[in-house]
């Protein structure tokens, strides 16, 4: 374990150290902002490299593992319906519990003034994450090409695009992007290489990623829908 947390350890601090000697140049030679705000920054780094490296250890103790033992174990114990409505409940879950998707909704609500409540955005993209996580594993299942899904899902968001409001279209595909965070991508990743090792003809490769592409699709879609009922 000790290995292990070295090697998350090592990994944060070249992701985050580039960011700190950046913004430290930057302090020397241009900006200069006030000591207590650099000081402030120099905490938050240290504690968002500490939280990651963290995060990550967490992650590949617990939820990979546990992803892909879920994604493994209901193909051969539960039938079709249960295994979609489960993979519904856990992309709906890990989104809600997404940080990415509540910065994305606390800036949304900031800008528009409550004209867009937060708590409304975070459920349309939890939503829209759940009911594509469940189109993607019922995909594994089928052995449905992942090229026809993507193509029907983005030519559903461009006819949708003309009907949506303009402020929301750009906010929808922020919302694609937020949900690919730290907290969702690992487990619905490890849901769909489950599920895909454990039935008979399905390569984990080919077969099991594809599921946070197709996952993005949801939110930009929710989005979409939500500002045509707004307006």
């Amino acid at each position: 374990m000790s290995i292990r947390f070295k090697d998350n350890l090592y990994e944060v601090l070249r992701a985050v150290m580039p960011i700190t000697l950046v913004v430290t140049i930057l302090q020397v030679v241009l900006i200069s902002l006030p000591l207590v705000d650099f000081l402030r920054f120099l905490v938050g780094a240290f504690m968002v490299m500490l939280g990651l490296t963290l995060f990550l250890q967490g992650v590949k103790l617990g939820f990979l593992p546990m992803g892909e033992t879920i994604g493994s174990r209901l193909p051969q114990e539960a039938p079709l319906v249960v295994i979609l409505l489960v993979a519904f409940t856990l992309g709906f879950v890990v989104t809600v519990a997404e940080p990415d998707v509540r910065v994305l909704a606390y800036q949304v609500d900031l800008v528009s003034q409550g004209e867009i409540p937060r708590n409304i955005l975070i459920l349309a993209v939890a939503l829209g994450v759940a009911v594509f996580v469940s189109m993607a594993i019922l995909r594994i299942i089928l052995g449905i090409p992942i090229a026809y899904l993507l193509a029907a899902g983005y030519t559903a968001v461009l006819i949708l695009s003309f009907f949506t409001p303009v402020h929301f279209v750009p906010i929808s595909f922020d919302a694609g992007g937020v949900t690919t965070g730290p907290v969702t991508v690992p487990f619905i990743l490890a849901l769909g290489i489950g599920t895909a090792s454990v039935l008979g003809g399905r390569s984990s490769i080919s077969d099991g990623f594809g599921l946070v592409g197709l996952a993005s699709i949801g939110p930009i879609l929710a989005v979409m829908v939500l500002g045509v009922i707004y307006q």
